[in-house]
């Protein structure tokens, strides 16, 4: 478990998409779409790391947004922290985990960066890969700093409030401009933005999959009920 000192500084830096709608998967406080640099040291193999049993939290690193040239090039819009660190992963696998490719970098474009892909050598077939979501299993990612953290890591826990009472069920990250913001399901009513400073979420549990949330008066809408 992690604690944070009360104060408005954010608590996380994250990144990535990790399945979540919009652009998130392990968190920068300044960009929650973004990834931080690949380790100098290469992963562990991926294959003494992954359960069969159950499907493996995975980072979304990038997707492929149209083609470049006539020779199988592609134009990747990338969710690393470095646009370029895409190609440094490793092999990427498609939604499903049926597929993998392997990128190779040739140069960075505006907003995107230019890559090879293995295997692909014509237009057409590059043009084929229009759209498709890159991803890399949670476990290959390099360990955070301290107070960092994935977004796949923080979709899906539980939020409570201090007394112990369920809130809900942290959906997605967002970034308005002023700082990452949690939005929770809620059991009715509708969704609660929190934002993710260490004052109004002070504990962070992975180990136990929750969070704690201490919200200032006003910042949580009253569920109102209704009947029939």
């Amino acid at each position: 478990m992690q604690r944070a000192n009360a104060d408005g500084k954010p608590l996380s830096r994250t990144a990535g998409e990790g399945g979540s709608p919009g652009r998130a998967s392990r968190v920068r406080v300044s960009n929650p779409a973004r990834l931080p640099a690949p380790s100098p040291q290469p992963s562990p193999p991926m294959g003494a790391r992954e359960l069969v049993a159950a499907p493996a939290k995975r980072v979304c690193l990038g997707i492929i947004t149209g083609v470049h040239g006539v020779r199988g090039a592609v134009r990747v819009k990338s969710f690393t922290a470095e646009p370029k660190d895409v190609a440094r992963y490793g092999p990427l696998e498609d939604e499903g985990g049926e597929r993998r490719w392997s990128l190779g970098l040739m140069r960075s474009a505006k907003g995107v960066v230019v890559c090879r892909v293995g295997g692909i050598a014509d237009r057409d077939a590059a043009e084929a890969l229009r759209g498709l979501r890159l991803y890399l299993p949670r476990a290959a990612l390099p360990p955070t700093a301290a107070e960092e953290y994935y977004h796949a890591d923080l979709i899906g826990l539980q939020a409570m409030l201090a007394d112990g009472t369920t809130l809900g069920q942290v959906r997605s990250i967002h970034d308005f401009g002023a700082g990452d913001t949690l939005e929770i399901v809620r059991p009715a009513g509708p969704p609660a933005m929190v934002p993710f400073t260490r004052a109004i979420v002070p504990v962070v549990d992975l180990a136990a999959g929750r969070l704690v949330v201490d919200p200032p008066p006003g910042l949580l809408e009253p569920i109102v009920e209704e009947f029939a």
